[in-house]
């Protein structure tokens, strides 16, 4: 029984092989590590694809993107209408204003298309790697129980490399997936901590997403307002990575440690501006107000 199934698994395997050959990602796709992608630098490349996080973060992108396309399709309805209505009775110049804000709706509405369409064709070359993989990893584990011959370990030997091929087109497909994701403006709103907070007191916080990283001092003034030396910073979302906030206390040359927290980056993905309020301490007593815009 073994015997015959070695022998079917090795037909199965070079099969698989070929397979694996023909869908490779970088047969099919001129694809380019950017150099934007933090996991795909020389000497810092991560072998270690993350098929669950990769759903939530395209399911989340799509949304986003199509909530963009929809509110600006509305828009060109909405232009178009007045178009209609401005050539019946209305002056020139203006007819051809609206009408060239309307050929500016339409190119952006292009974009948006192109870019969602990009999007999914990189995520369903992800999909078929990660089945592919999948595939291979089951095959390998089932030839390392079964009986060692000449044909088996050759088989595994191909097995082996296959799934490295899969990995590395995973890993691939997630640095130019990451190009898409676009820009997270981050605006410092201040904290709040009620009676925790004193005029005269002064805070750090510093933010850091992946490599990125965002430090910013501020002071709790006499009429309890707040200045800070920064007001905004723009952050490449990452695939991997969530935002870890730290927040110290200084005093003099003394820093005393607030809290440290991490924020998922999924529900950033949207047409208007999320409001953040993170608590920084267990107990909630002191807060961090963030606004991100995407």
């Amino acid at each position: 029984r073994s015997c015959s199934f070695t022998g079917f698994s090795t037909v199965q395997s070079r099969k698989l092989a070929k397979s694996l050959s023909r869908s490779s990602v970088r047969s099919r796709m001129s694809l380019k590590p950017p150099k934007a992608y933090n996991s795909l630098q020389k000497g810092a490349l991560i072998w270690d694809p993350k098929p669950l996080q990769v759903k939530k973060i395209f399911e989340a992108l799509k949304k986003g993107l199509n909530e963009y396309l929809e509110a600006h399709q509305a828009e060109l309805d909405y232009l178009s209408g007045r178009h209609k209505d401005t050539k019946r009775n209305s002056r020139l110049a203006f007819y051809y204003d609206l009408d060239k804000q309307i050929r500016s709706v339409e190119r952006y509405i292009r974009k948006l298309e192109f870019h969602i369409s990009k999007v999914e064709e990189l995520y369903e070359a992800y999909c078929i790697q990660c089945r592919l993989r999948d595939g291979a990893t089951n095959m390998k584990q089932a030839f390392s129980l079964s009986p060692s011959t000449k044909a088996s370990r050759e088989s595994l030997v191909e097995l082996y490399r296959n799934v490295q091929e899969c990995t590395e087109d995973m890993c691939f497909i997630e640095g130019a997936l990451e190009v898409h994701l676009g820009e997270f403006h981050v605006k410092m709103k201040g904290l709040v901590g009620f009676a925790r907070l004193c005029p005269g007191d002064q805070y750090e916080v510093f933010v850091r997403l992946g490599r990125q990283k965002w430090r910013l001092k501020g002071k709790i003034e006499t009429d309890d307002s707040q200045t800070w030396d920064e007001e905004e910073k723009i952050f490449i979302p990452n695939l991997h990575e969530k935002f870890e906030i730290k927040v110290t206390e200084l005093r003099g040359l003394a820093t005393i440690l607030v809290g440290v927290v991490t924020c998922d980056s999924i529900s950033f993905f949207s047409t208007k501006p999320q409001a953040i309020l993170v608590d920084i301490t267990e107990l909630g007593t002191i807060k961090l107000r963030l606004e991100v815009l995407w």
